[in-house]
């Protein structure tokens, strides 16, 4: 293991290290795996992985997480509808929706602005330690589609069930659907990671 793998962490100005965590623990491992030479090696480091990732941590916070279950998808459900019901309630999702109706370029903004925030929510803000683990197609992260996945299945259920769109006009419908995505994308995320 080089040099990098024993670092110590500046915490600030009082020039204290911190302690390692999960985190660290896992990069040491990612990166072992990939100096070792055998394939029986890298079965045992990925094997050490698994079982890292799945030791309970003291709290909420500070876990290596990946992958996408059946409680993700509770929580993310929970978080998608809480975000969500307010803009169903709303006549301004309706308003919205019939501003960018006429405005394509501003569906294409709002749709890309809801991934991006799921994004950044998921993998930069650090929230938790998110670990890509299988993606679908070997590009598709499991949580960011199961995310995605929930909350535009719920924004179109519940806009439907609701009467909240008309889909005699279908264009208009998708995108006053697009309007309550965006938060409920942020709910399902938030919702996803926050319990741990």
């Amino acid at each position: 293991m080089s040099d990098d793998g024993a670092r110590e962490r500046e915490s600030g100005e009082n020039g204290t290290t911190d302690s390692p965590d999960m985190s660290d623990l896992f990069d040491d491992l990612a990166e072992l795996e990939a100096a070792v030479d055998s394939p029986a090696e890298r079965e045992r480091v990925r094997e050490t992985m698994r079982t890292a990732m799945e030791v309970e941590g003291s709290g909420v916070f500070g876990k290596v997480i990946s992958g996408f279950d059946r409680s993700d998808a509770a929580e993310s459900l929970l978080g998608a509808l809480l975000f969500g019901i307010p803009m169903f309630v709303e006549s301004g999702t309706q308003e919205v929706g019939l501003f960018i109706a006429d405005r394509p370029s501003f569906l294409l903004a709002t749709n890309a602005m809801a991934v991006g925030l799921v994004i950044g929510i998921l993998y930069i803000a650090d929230f938790q330690d998110v670990r890509v683990r299988n993606p679908i197609l070997g590009i598709f992260p499991r949580k960011l589609v199961g995310v995605l996945g929930i909350a535009s299945t719920t924004a179109v259920f519940m806009m439907t069930a609701w009467g909240r769109v008309d889909w005699a006009d279908p264009w208009l419908a998708v995108c006053q659907i697009s309007v309550a995505f965006v938060p409920m994308a942020i709910g399902a995320a938030l919702g996803d990671l926050l319990p741990g």
